[in-house]
């Protein structure tokens, strides 16, 4: 099948919008993150047709791409997109200044996280501002929380729901807190994607 016919197939299949705002989720994780958002998005009963969540396992230039391409496509299809967020850790990447200059540029929100999106996780269960070398720490701290965790643990979201409202406080006081540091280890933005109104847009209207 062609990627035009795919195309076509895909919008006769397209399901109905409600009326609130369209958003686009497009994840550095192929994983942990699209497992934790659908999560979520099923929690919350969002319309899939209004909340679109891609894992794409790449570096965060390519995940800016990526959105810029489903972005394109989308307005194309005259149903495009009310807000869009590319999710991405700092980790190593050589290229992240560059994906959060990117997102600017396009008006796209960089929900990212340092070291990485599982200092997130970490901060459903405490509150925390000690730096990280890499990634590999905060595993090592989360774990001890979560001891079963791995990357693709489907049910994650379901295990840390009734710690949300912890998480969101706690990245929020972490982000002030580190901003007011000059430094950015550890920090998160993901809350910022969380309680989002484009997100929750929704319950604003009664929904």
């Amino acid at each position: 099948m062609s990627k035009r016919t795919r195309a076509k197939s895909f919008s006769r299949r397209k399901p109905s919008r409600k009326p609130y705002d369209k958003i686009l989720v497009v994840c550095e994780g192929q994983q942990t993150e699209p497992n934790y958002f659908n999560g979520l998005k099923n929690y919350l009963r969002l319309n899939g047709a209004n909340v679109a969540i891609v894992g794409e396992g790449a570096a965060p230039t390519t995940i800016v791409e990526r959105a810029k391409a489903l972005d394109k496509w989308w307005k194309g299809m005259g149903d495009p997109f009310d807000k869009i967020f590319c999710v991405f850790d700092k980790d190593t990447h050589a290229d992240y200044q560059t994906a959060i200059d990117q997102c600017a540029q396009k008006n796209y929100v960089a929900v990212t996280s340092v070291p990485a999106f599982e200092y997130w996780l970490l901060l459903h269960f405490r509150y925390t501002t000690k730096p990280y070398d890499d990634v590999s720490g905060v595993l090592h701290a989360l774990k001890e929380w979560m001891p079963n965790y791995h990357k693709s643990y489907a049910g994650i979201f379901a295990e840390l729901r009734d710690k949300l409202e912890t998480a969101k406080k706690n990245a929020a006081r972490s982000l002030e807190d580190r901003t007011q540091a000059r430094t950015d280890n550890p920090s998160t933005k993901v809350h910022i994607l969380v309680q989002s109104q484009r997100w929750l847009g929704k319950f604003e209207q009664g929904g």
